[in-house]
């Protein structure tokens, strides 16, 4: 492979990890303390954006995630733990903006429900197979035989 291929292929790479490289961190947010701002990305990437959804705060654009990103640097400024930093922003917005929930009563169906709706799923198919017949159908009589089989050489269509 010549030097130019080699270039152009790792151009083409870079070119498709980039974008997730990109994070919506402007400027203006990020902490001067280096250690402070790794805390607070390291929080903010365990936040589920709640606008988008499916982004942590740290990867979205939305203004409310924005004001979510500068609430979290502004509690370790204060000098608040991890911890206590997540504790805030769960006892107001709930478990709901984490990204991964912890395994509590009020989240216990959420992660429960695959293995109830694979149990169900097992369930119906057992009742399923149980209401079918087990004894086979009864063999056709002569006369039977016969009729079907002048319905399958008349030429006249059905």
């Amino acid at each position: 492979m010549t030097w130019l291929r080699r270039i152009l292929l790792l151009s083409i790479v870079l070119a498709s990890v980039a974008p997730s490289l990109a994070r919506a961190v402007q400027p203006d947010e990020i902490l001067t303390n280096p250690k402070l701002e790794a805390r607070a990305r390291a929080i903010s990437a365990g936040l589920r954006c709640l606008v988008c959804q499916n982004e942590s705060i740290d990867d979205s654009k939305a203004e409310l995630a924005r004001d979510l990103r500068l609430l979290v640097r502004e509690r370790l400024k204060l000098g608040e733990s991890d911890e206590q930093a997540r504790a805030f922003l769960v006892k107001r917005y709930g478990n709901f903006i984490l990204l991964k929930p912890p395994l509590d009563l009020e989240t216990a169906l959420l992660w429960g429900m695959p293995a109830l709706v694979l149990g169900a799923g097992a369930i119906a198919l057992l009742f399923g197979l149980r209401r079918q017949p087990s004894t086979p159908a009864a063999p056709l009589s002569q006369a039977e035989r016969d009729q079907l089989a002048a319905v399958f050489d008349s030429d006249s269509p059905l």
